[in-house]
């Protein structure tokens, strides 16, 4: 290993420590967008069955929480799916 490697893995270290996982806030982000993006679909309706969306807006709005939801059911699979690998490992 030379000096510059070893530099290289103290700023990273530096830069990213252990200690403080980024991971949940990117989680909490994800989930403010998922709610963000349902609560328009719902707005961009109610809008529309008053009269004030027109129906290509609806349709992109539904198609858009569609989308989501099936994202977040992907996940949601994958992070069970993770677990129960998890329990079937050997102690």
């Amino acid at each position: 290993m030379d000096i510059t490697t070893t530099a290289a893995l103290r700023a990273y270290g530096a830069a990213k420590p252990a200690t403080e996982p980024a991971a949940g806030e990117q989680l909490g982000q994800a989930a403010k967008n998922f709610a963000d993006v349902l609560q328009r679909g719902e707005d961009v309706a109610m809008a529309s069955m008053s009269g004030g969306a027109d129906a290509h807006s609806l349709v992109e709005a539904l198609t858009q929480s569609e989308l989501a939801v099936q994202t977040a059911v992907s996940v949601r699979d994958k992070v069970v799916e993770a677990y129960q690998e998890i329990l079937r490992m050997p102690v």
